[in-house]
């Protein structure tokens, strides 16, 4: 009890130094929020819903049949397509700048018209399996109804080649085979026959995704390390004034000690995340997704990392602006290392892995499988376990290397 009673008072010392210090408060509950709305409101907007964009390259001289298969899919209306010459679109998709192509051959409209055969090829990043998927589904479409057609454009075409035909009478065919081209590749074949019969249920709107879903939870992470790091050199000022020594003296053990620092720092921590939470409820409109308990705990594992991160640093360095400086180089590495500034799906997966070094990574994409992508709570298990696994670490270093006097 006795022991208890020493670790309240400590940490109370402690909250009641940072309720008094206005450099503080400002410095790690107001700063935070400056970019919040910075990033929420100038540099960021929501997700919309946009067209599939297919590159496509096409061998064949302009007006030839892949052409009109061209055309008939851009009047679809939800299709963007984008023409590419071949050597251009297969260095765009080396140099990850597409992700792939569907290439029409030069002998493709002959082959289809003299039934001799041709294929169409999918070139695509291997790491981009969905729109790799997409390219193939297309250019299996194309072939598909394409050949459901293949004896009227035949027909069609060879009705050209006869004489008397006027410039006139040969464009209106070209029309012809445009709109019987069209009609197949949107599912409906001559006379209004459909050659694939399907339906489209739309349920609800795109909604906009709000970027405070993925902004706030990341400057927590960033933020709330950031203050306990720099609490690190507030422990060792204590150390080197002898503080530390003059509580050991008066019969506080080394346990209540570290409990309490440990204590006074998680309780600023959990400050910072209770408003992080309310004003981003209240003010940003932020979407806690289908599991706010395991928001919760993530955001409480964080807290206790960084304090225990805080305690370790301080038994690292000997000086307080040695403390200092790298309380602001670890946390300043970090935050955008693992995903702090900006979500780590959007990043390479060398980058992705290179996250999993720190405990900012495993927060981050757990927030953003809660709050982006609305997992469940068994979802971020891993995530937690991970994140205690560093407390751990961090726990056990510091309490090896606690000192309480500067000698």
């Amino acid at each position: 009890m006795q022991r208890l009673k020493h670790i309240w008072f400590i940490a109370l010392k402690d909250l009641r130094l940072f309720a008094t210090d206005r450099g503080a408060l400002f410095f790690f509950i107001l700063f935070p929020f400056l970019f919040i709305v910075m990033f929420t409101f100038l540099n960021l907007s929501a997700v919309e819903d946009t067209k599939l964009q297919l590159h496509i390259v096409s061998e064949e001289a302009e007006g030839s049949f892949s052409y009109q298969i061209i055309d008939a899919l851009e009047s679809a209306g939800n299709v963007e397509i984008i023409m590419m010459d071949y050597d251009e679109a297969q260095q765009a998709v080396e140099d990850e700048e597409i992700s792939g192509f569907i290439a029409f051959p030069a002998d493709f409209s002959e082959g289809i018209l003299t039934g001799t055969g041709t294929e169409l090829e999918v070139v695509a990043d291997a790491e981009a399996t969905d729109y790799r998927t997409t390219l193939s589904g297309v250019s299996q479409t194309i072939a598909s109804q394409v050949g459901s057609v293949r004896i009227i454009v035949s027909s069609l075409e060879q009705l050209k080649e006869q004489e008397p035909i006027t410039p006139e009478e040969k464009a209106r065919i070209d029309q012809i085979i445009g709109q019987v081209i069209q009609q197949a590749l949107s599912g409906q074949g001559v006379g209004g026959q459909a050659f694939i019969e399907y339906s489209t249920v739309k349920v609800g709107e795109v909604e906009e995704q709000s970027p405070a879903n993925w902004v706030i939870p990341g400057y927590l992470v960033m933020f709330v390390f950031f203050g306990a790091a720099v609490g690190a050199e507030i422990i060792v000022r204590e150390r080197q004034n002898n503080t530390l020594e003059r509580l050991l003296g008066s019969s506080v053990r080394r346990e209540a000690i570290l409990g309490g620092i440990f204590t006074g720092t998680a309780a600023k921590g959990l400050i910072q995340i209770l408003l992080f939470w309310v004003v981003g409820l209240l003010a940003f409109n932020m979407d806690m997704g289908n599991s706010p308990a395991a928001v919760i705990i993530l955001s409480v594992l964080m807290v206790i990392v960084s304090a225990a991160f805080s305690i370790m640093l301080a038994t690292l360095v000997k000086t307080q602006r040695s403390a200092g400086s790298i309380a602001v180089l670890a946390s300043l590495v970090l935050a955008p290392l693992g995903g702090c500034w900006w979500p780590l799906f959007f990043l390479p997966d060398w980058m992705q892995a290179l996250a999993k070094i720190t405990p900012h990574g495993w927060a981050t994409t757990g927030f953003n499988k809660l709050m982006l992508f609305g997992a469940e709570f068994g979802a971020v298990v891993p995530e937690m376990l991970v994140l205690l696994g560093f407390a751990a670490l961090f726990s056990v270093i510091a309490v090896w290397r606690f000192r309480t006097s500067a000698a």
